[in-house]
């Protein structure tokens, strides 16, 4: 009976070996994580899934791969760099999609990813569990027990099957991994099963278990596998004991059929031998990924344009966003949202979400204080083929998402080849004037620049939430961060009225707005965007009247990529730059649009840079208006460099 799976275990241990011998003579790239040894948890537990089920795996995923996709040319292919494999090359070992299997080697972030594609399919009502496997150095990472809470409270059929091979990396368990591996998961009540690789028999009969458990229940557990592996963590040094890899080396199941049924054993192995073989054979001509074929094609920008600007609806830019989200979530089902406290009543801590909650219960999750969950469990929503809109609370906290952002989000487009997209859109306040304190008031933009294949936004009093929402929800098929400031929640949208300045709205998807005067030259370039731009337009007057400098003002509502274009006309013609930020200045946005306007202006300009001062925000009142820039130091600053200079 079991002669089929050691022919799968016997093909799954050759690739692997494979790997092990091209690596060492310079055919493939980066590094190789073998599961030699470790087998039969893969095939034991894949025998049990269906088509319709959902794998997610780790660094270690050849085995899982090989067990439930079946696909050992696409594997060695992706190994070896060439077009034919699974992500044409660009994943190689650790970072594969197929369908309905994917890996990244970041493992605790994958554990949340699994619960969003779960999610996906409990509210889509669609067949099938998901499961995902980690090794027993992932239960350091929080990201695990943020999940394993979320899985738990919304009882969402994933099987997290945890290989517990006794080290991470070079570290034996004893020495990084306190108490019991199976309370952790009853700590969240969470049902839990438990097999080894050396009984395979009874693992078969326990992972069958396991996996209708779930199928049938609709709830999670918890699978911890016990095995070894006979090779080092990636294909460098071993610091093991050797006598402690000999001894798992003679109990191991495929060295123990070698010699019980040597027959069956060589021609299985022959047989691998020959399918690999071929697959290299084969591959020898294959051609690699060119770079034309990896990057994005951007499209040409079409001539920017500039029009009216149109009526403001004199309403708070809080009740927008929520309109927005009633608006589109009647007829778009595949918007959910997510974060902490948006349950009607509370209706989020800036009261954006309200009732939504009673209005779409089935797309409203309140979560736990878990934002690596919260964005984790967004991707996989994405993933998963919804429009999520992950809220955290505070942008302070952002930080806590980054690794869900920066290692997972961003990547999965590219790292996998354009097989699937993340259409996450992550909000989030930021700003201060509220006296939040240090950890409650930041600016932490500049942090998300340059992220790969993200689009960084920030909202303004003088652009309509709806139009740069639906802007999104109809153009960006990758992941969009999305800043609201929190002092604007309660201001209205409106123009404040300047006498002979006009307002005008740039053609771009996410337009900038030129308030320029409307029958004089300006001398003086400003650039401005989210809480900052009701300070500068204040100041506009007393520019004019007190140092006759006239100002022509630029919001923008995309931060990255960074479009230089609207501003350039008036920059030649001025000769001058102001920008103002609420963030700190040290690499903030302000010294990018600084960077780009001096590679492409040929001549100087005099440059000003106004934005928070290089300490943490106080709490206290008077303190809080010198570190973050108000309308007297903007005024002082711009007068100070534009006026006094010349006298």
């Amino acid at each position: 009976m079991f002669n089929k799976y050691f022919e799968k275990a016997i093909l799954i241990r050759e690739v692997e070996e494979t790997f092990l011998r091209l690596f060492s003579e310079g055919k493939l790239n980066g590094t190789v994580h073998t599961c030699i040894g470790q087998e039969f948890s893969a095939i034991a537990v894949c025998n049990f899934l269906c088509d319709s089920d959902f794998v997610v795996s780790n660094h270690r995923c050849h085995g899982h791969y090989l067990a439930f996709k079946n696909d050992p040319i696409g594997l060695i292919a992706e190994l070896m760099g060439k077009k034919k494999g699974i992500c044409g090359g660009i994943g190689s070992s650790q970072h594969l999609f197929n369908d309905n299997f994917l890996s990244n080697g970041v493992q605790g972030g994958i554990v949340p990813i699994a619960a969003g594609i779960s999610l996906a399919k409990k509210i889509n009502k669609s067949e099938g569990i998901t499961v995902v496997f980690i090794g027993d150095g992932t239960l350091g990472q929080g990201a695990v027990y943020e999940a394993m809470n979320i899985i738990s409270l919304w009882q969402l059929p994933v099987l997290i099957v945890c290989e517990n091979n006794f080290y991470a990396q070079s570290t034996a368990q004893g020495d990084n991994l306190a108490g019991n591996i199976l309370n952790r998961a009853e700590a969240f009540n969470i049902k839990t099963f438990a097999g080894n690789t050396w009984e395979y028999q009874k693992l078969f009969d326990c992972s069958e278990t396991a996996i209708n458990y779930v199928r049938n229940s609709k709830k999670p557990a918890f699978f911890l596998i016990d095995t070894y592996r006979l090779r080092a963590h990636s294909k460098g040094d071993d610091n093991r004991n050797k006598e402690e890899i000999d001894s798992y080396s003679k109990k191991d199941p495929i060295y123990l059929f070698s010699i019980t049924d040597p027959k069956m054993y060589n021609t299985y192995f022959m047989n691998a031998k020959n399918i690999i073989d071929k697959i290299l054979q084969d591959l020898a001509e294959d051609v690699e990924t060119s770079i034309e074929e990896y990057v994005i094609s951007f499209k040409e920008h079409e001539p920017l344009h500039w029009g009216v600007l149109g009526q403001s609806t004199n309403k708070k830019y809080s009740d927008l966003i929520y309109e927005f989200f009633v608006e589109k979530m009647e007829i778009n089902k595949k918007i959910v949202l997510l974060g902490e406290d948006l349950k009607h009543p509370y209706g989020g801590a800036f009261k954006v979400s309200k009732d939504l909650s009673v209005r779409f219960a089935d797309r409203v999750y309140s979560t736990p204080i878990s934002e690596s969950a919260i964005m984790g469990i967004a991707n996989g929503l994405a993933l998963g083929g919804y429009r999520s809109f992950p809220e955290i609370m505070f942008g302070d906290f952002v930080t806590l998402a980054f690794d869900q952002i920066v290692n997972h989000a961003s990547k999965f487009y590219l790292m996998y080849n354009k097989k699937i997209n993340c259409p996450v859109v992550l909000r989030t306040p930021m700003g201060g004037k509220r006296r939040y304190g240090p950890t409650h008031s930041q600016s932490l933009e500049k942090f998300l620049v340059g992220i790969d294949n993200i689009k960084l936004l920030a909202l303004n009093i003088l652009v309509n939430p709806k139009e740069i929402y639906n802007s999104i929800i109809e153009n960006e098929s990758n992941p969009v961060i999305v800043i609201e400031n929190k002092i604007d929640y309660a201001r209205k949208h409106s123009y404040p009225f300047i006498q002979n300045y006009i307002y005008e709205k740039s053609s771009e998807l996410y337009p900038t707005i030129r308030v320029k005067p409307s029958r004089s030259q300006p001398n003086l370039t400003i650039v401005t965007y989210g809480g900052m731009v009701s300070n500068v337009l204040e100041i506009v007057d007393y520019l004019i009247e007190e140092f006759e400098l006239l100002p022509e003002i630029f919001v923008i509502s995309q931060l990255h990529p960074l479009n230089i274009e609207p501003l350039l006309e008036s920059v030649n013609k001025t000769r001058s730059l102001v920008s103002v930020e609420e963030g700190k200045k040290s690499g903030g946005i302000g010294s990018e649009i600084v960077a780009l306007l001096s590679e492409i202006c040929k001549s100087k300009i005099n440059i000003l840079r106004i934005a928070s001062l290089d300490y943490p925000i106080p709490s206290v009142g008077n303190l809080e208006d010198e570190v973050i820039p108000t309308r007297n130091r903007i005024i002082f600053s711009i007068k100070r460099r534009f006026y006094d200079s010349k006298f």
